[in-house]
């Protein structure tokens, strides 16, 4: 998808850029396939803030998109191209030969009127999802299961794509794009292709006002705040953080400090950790 850029009639218009939507052939979505969407501005049931910069933005409703790809040896027909506000990546709508409609993920390529299979008898092509053992060695593949009948659970942001490594026995190895490898289970489906909207990465937001329709507040400098606010907080003047290293507002080291538990379970199934 091509990215579009205005005239610099303002200071925030000069760099601001969004996408053309050429893709995009329906600007409505289907109504028995949405619902409201609850907004809690990052705060949990008992009230209190777990994710910071978050409030406000524009009234969206949820896309319920089909993860699970479960309706086997049915073809569907692509019936529409949509935007999605919940995620960077598009969405299409499909109908199936019963007559039930579904969303799914728009992977590159896919076009109105394509037709689509899901299950182990569905061909190699693009938007189609089988199960792993199905999938020959070497597939671009994105929406994968990590635990069968679980529905897709990686690889479903905008431009995403990860690849089938090796299968042996049960087991299948696949490479996402964070450059980890990771086994998983042959029984696991995953849909063929790469997720659509390859330039979404491009985009430049341009103006705080954009950031505030997606919901996300301003983020204020720990070097800003009073001493009892933050570890970076305090001092005459502009002044370094004053520790070996920046910390968070609780803290703990901010750059290159590792979050993920030693032991957790599903260590074992990463045979190559990203970044390596």
């Amino acid at each position: 998808m091509a990215i579009k850029s205005y005239k610099p009639y303002t200071p925030s218009r000069r760099h601001m850029t969004v996408s053309a939507f050429e893709e995009i052939t329906k600007s409505k979505p289907e109504r028995s396939l949405v619902e409201s969407l609850k907004k809690h501005s990052g705060r949990n049931n008992q009230g209190k803030i777990t994710v910071r910069h978050r409030g406000g933005g524009a009234n969206i409703k949820y896309r319920k998109v089909d993860f699970r790809r479960m309706k086997d040896d049915i073809p569907a027909t692509v019936v529409a191209i949509e935007y999605d506000p919940n995620r960077t990546a598009n969405i299409a709508l499909i109908c199936y030969a019963d007559g039930e409609k579904s969303y799914i993920l728009a992977p590159v390529g896919l076009k109105v009127g394509a037709k689509l299979m899901n299950g182990p008898n569905a061909e190699v092509r693009v938007g189609n999802t089988l199960p792993l053992s199905s999938v020959p060695i070497g597939s671009q593949i994105h929406n994968i299961e990590m635990k069968p009948l679980k529905g897709g659970q990686m690889v479903r942001s905008a431009g995403n794509v990860a690849q089938l490594m090796a299968k042996e026995g049960k087991l299948a190895t696949v490479r996402l794009p964070s450059t980890e490898m990771r086994i998983i289970s042959v029984d696991c489906r995953a849909t063929i292709g790469q997720v659509g909207n390859t330039d979404h990465e491009l985009i430049t937001i341009g103006k705080a006002g954009r950031k505030r329709h997606m919901g996300i507040r301003p983020t204020v400098r720990g070097s800003a705040m009073n001493p009892n606010d933050h570890p970076h907080g305090g001092g005459e003047g502009r002044t370094s953080v004053g520790r070996p290293s920046p910390m968070t507002p609780w803290g703990k080291p901010a750059l290159g400090y590792k979050t993920r538990k030693k032991n957790k379970h599903s260590s074992k199934y990463i045979i190559k950790k990203r970044g390596r």
